[in-house]
């Protein structure tokens, strides 16, 4: 099975290639702060890092975007998403074993699209 036949790693129930797979082609834009949330997520699962750059604020963006060897992405939880905050729970397994990244990120719209601005 291809990576756009599978469940998107998001955790929607969708295929990627209907869920976040649009949005990684760009053939689609996130139309809330949550869809990009799970997008960006997604990205860092399917190791599309140019989605991750791209969808994030200039502003606050590093130079450079890139994996943590040895981590692998296994399941996201949205816990909160009110206007332009989602708090999420971003589960991964670690040769020292499971860990979670538990944050509340804020977007922003710009140019009519939402990006990633950071921590809120």
């Amino acid at each position: 099975m291809s990576v756009f036949e599978r469940t998107c790693p998001c955790g929607s129930g969708t295929s990627y290639d209907r869920c976040c797979g649009r949005l990684h082609r760009g053939e689609a834009e996130a139309e809330t702060p949550e869809e990009l949330m799970r997008s960006r997520y997604a990205a860092y699962a399917v190791g599309d890092l140019d989605h991750v750059f791209r969808t994030w604020h200039p502003r606050t963006r590093p130079d450079d975007v890139a994996n943590t060897p040895g981590v692998t992405w296994v399941g996201l939880e949205i816990v909160d998403a009110v206007g332009d905050e989602v708090e999420f729970r971003a589960h991964c397994t670690t040769a020292s074993g499971p860990g979670v990244l538990h944050e509340r990120s804020r977007f922003e719209r710009r140019t009519g699209r939402w990006v990633y601005v950071g921590e809120a």
